[in-house]
């Protein structure tokens, strides 16, 4: 899974030894490389974050910019050979970029699971919702099929399926679409994980949908204290949901902190144009919605210096620097992160003339 050739591993950091006291998941320096015809696909490229026990992560951004790659590598779902993976991700300290795939498989579904963005690609569509589930748990925990079968009735009866008795025997094409996404979830947290990720978990859901199960994710958090990631271009959901927001683009973090920092004080471009086209009913807002300009771009061919410059507005604030240096993720608030190169003067003054009226 890794690639030390110096190409790949230029711009990387050192890694400091585990702390027993730190994180319960670290992502660090995390790198994602896909070689093609065409070029290097730098899907993730320098990646750092982390995440407690019983706390949400949100991880936004548009289409492209790495959020289910950085999921993948996690779950060390990447295809063999496909990907170069370099940096860190350490379960309890446990480094499953050094593991190999066996190690990573005995993990997921017990310590980490995934909830997939479309569960009726995901779930196997000959077999029964509750032979996969008890699949599932078999897998980790020598009981006999009678046992397996009971806890996957009592997994969906938790979800919120109702008969659990007979739908256990139903596939998957059987279900709604809010009743599969259930029954995913419910495979998700038959081993009790201690990671779970939320890969567009309410992606193509009805509104009434979509809270219900975000509030399933809450309380079922709640009942096994799970670190939970929760991937989505959406950002009312990271705003019910998370304690943290990542902000990705092209493959790198532009911002990162809490959800109210985020939300009450935003400090980078990017996060402000993501804010600016999104509907707020919490206030009354004067002006339509401001799309942002342009297209993400290739992740073969990243723009020089910050990535954002071809679409900020404020890329010439200053001089040369957006086209010919990458900006330094850096602290500028106990726990607030951003990588941009406006001073701390011109996001204020930015701020308080441009950007907080429109938000």
């Amino acid at each position: 899974m890794t690639d030390n050739s110096e190409d790949f591993m230029a711009g990387s950091v050192a890694v400091p030894p585990h702390n027993p006291d730190e994180p319960f998941l670290q992502v660090r320096d995390l790198r994602v490389h896909f070689p093609t015809d065409d070029g290097v696909v730098k899907s993730v490229d320098g990646l750092t974050f982390a995440l407690d026990r019983g706390k949400t992560l949100g991880i936004v951004g548009e289409s492209g910019s790495g959020k289910s790659v950085t999921s993948l590598s996690i779950m060390g779902l990447h295809a063999k050979g496909s990907a170069k993976i370099s940096g860190q991700i350490l379960l309890d300290g446990e480094d499953l970029v050094a593991a190999t795939p066996e190690e990573v498989r005995l993990l997921r579904g017990k310590r980490m699971a995934m909830i997939f963005q479309d569960p009726l690609t995901a779930m196997h569509p000959f077999y029964t919702v509750g032979k996969q589930i008890i699949e599932a748990y078999q897998v980790h925990h020598k009981v006999s099929k009678q046992v397996a079968r009971k806890h996957a009735i009592e997994m969906l009866d938790r979800v919120g399926i109702p008969q659990p008795n007979t739908r256990v025997d139903d596939f998957p094409h059987q279900f709604s679409g809010g009743m599969r996404q259930r029954a995913m979830i419910a495979m998700a947290l038959s081993c009790d994980p201690e990671l779970l990720i939320a890969d567009e978990p309410t992606t193509a859901l009805d509104v009434t949908v979509q809270a219900q199960i975000l509030d399933l994710i809450v309380d079922l958090q709640k009942d096994f204290n799970s670190a939970v990631i929760i991937i989505t271009h959406d950002l009312g959901v990271v705003a019910e949901l998370a304690d943290d927001i990542l902000v990705m683009y092209a493959g790198r973090s532009v911002e990162y902190g809490s959800a109210h920092e985020i939300f009450s004080r935003p400090q980078h471009p990017y996060t402000w144009g993501l804010l600016g086209s999104m509907p707020r009913l919490d206030r009354e807002r004067t002006e339509r919605l401001q799309p942002i300009k342009g297209t993400p771009p290739s992740l073969i061919n990243v723009p020089a210096g910050c990535p954002f410059n071809p679409r900020c507005e404020y890329a010439g604030l200053n001089g040369d620097l957006s086209t010919t240096e990458r900006p330094e993720f850096r602290e500028i608030s106990p726990g607030h992160h951003i990588a941009c190169h406006l001073s701390t003067e011109q996001r204020q003054h930015l701020w308080d003339t441009e950007i907080k009226p429109k938000l």
